[in-house]
């Protein structure tokens, strides 16, 4: 089956499936974007004049032609279109997070296994180039053993959107579930499933119908991982700050890819998604037994590696980068999370 070419609906062309999904599967030699499903707008046929503008999601569902939908809409919508489509016998790419509950992210799972189909979920953030960065840090043993994590996705919004899906007080609204879902993510990959989990999650924009700030710490054997992300911070701090019994790493700035994909850039060209030196990581630690005191730099970022483990998985059944366990296990600590908030004490990490 080499060679094949992989025929993609896109379900929603806001933000998600105009910046973070068309760009790669535009550019990827595997992937034809056949419909995108727009309300009332054709932006996507603009950009990509080969794509066929449909009014209807079950446009898709009955166009035997698509082998993958990507399902760009509102999180309160991801369950029920997912299934829709695992029954119609599409593969599903979801966008995080995986789905409202970690009980129907199993239902999601079981359908996909009962369909002979396969889910995706586009955790992208594992293609950043910092991250990529600090699994290289940590694997190396670099810094010795891990004492402390603490990681940021910080943002200035202080005036909440009253119109934006997103600040709707809609299943899986909210901050933590938007960027809290990324950094859990990257704390699983980097350490597993941990012990205990205390939050304390905020609404601080004034009138916020839901959470806006989130202070997450993820219990393990020796050490914590602290997750923090609000919408009313000015003045970024260190995007990553980690601290071992050899040495430290600390990172300002953020991976360069969202940045030129909203400024209309294709991610094809030589250098995508390398970050420039003045933005490299300051670290402390020793190297193949040698202390090093500087810069380090961050490897290259690049989102098309999501896209091409899906294109392996379909094709040549290559083992799945984001698996769908992983997916729910993040939906459920951001459940735990949410009831460590509410009874304002640790939670036992529990299904």
């Amino acid at each position: 089956m080499a060679g094949k070419i992989i025929q993609v609906a896109i379900v929603g062309f806001g933000l998600s499936g105009r910046v973070f999904h068309a760009p790669f599967l535009h550019v990827l030699p595997g992937f034809n974007i056949r419909k995108v499903v727009e309300r009332s707008t054709s932006k996507s046929s603009e950009i990509y004049p080969y794509i066929q503008v449909v009014r209807d999601f079950e446009n898709i569902i009955h166009d035997p032609e698509i082998d993958v939908v990507v399902i760009c809409s509102p999180n309160a919508l991801h369950f029920s279109q997912a299934t829709k489509c695992l029954k119609a016998g599409k593969h599903v790419i979801i966008e995080k997070p995986f789905a409202p509950t970690s009980a129907e992210a199993n239902e999601l799972i079981k359908s996909a296994e009962s369909c002979g189909r396969k889910i995706f979920v586009y955790q992208n953030r594992r293609w950043d180039g910092d991250f990529k960065t600090i699994k290289h840090i940590l694997g190396g043993k670099y810094l010795g053993d891990i004492k402390e994590y603490e990681a940021h996705f910080d943002r200035f919004r202080p005036v909440y959107n009253p119109t934006g899906w997103k600040d709707e007080n809609l299943a899986a609204s909210g901050v933590l579930y938007d960027l809290g879902a990324h950094l859990i993510d990257q704390a699983l990959q980097l350490f597993g499933i941990p012990k205990s989990i205390f939050a304390d999650i905020r609404k601080q924009r004034e009138g916020s119908p839901v959470d806006d700030y989130f202070d997450v710490h993820l219990f393990y054997d020796g050490f914590k991982a602290i997750l923090k992300a609000g919408m009313m911070v000015k003045i970024p701090g260190p995007r990553y700050i980690i601290h071992g019994n050899i040495g430290s790493y600390v990172k300002y700035g953020i991976d360069p890819q969202e940045a030129a994909l909203k400024n209309g850039e294709m991610p094809d060209y030589p250098g995508w998604g390398r970050e420039m030196e003045i933005d490299w990581g300051s670290f402390a630690g020793v190297m193949d037994g040698a202390p090093i005191n500087g810069k380090m730099a961050t490897l290259p970022g690049n989102y098309s590696g999501f896209f091409e483990n899906v294109y392996q998985v379909l094709i040549n059944d290559a083992e799945m980068a984001v698996k769908p366990e992983e997916a729910r296990d993040v939906i459920r600590i951001i459940e735990l999370a949410y009831m460590s908030n509410e009874m304002k004490t640790m939670i036992e990490f529990r299904y």
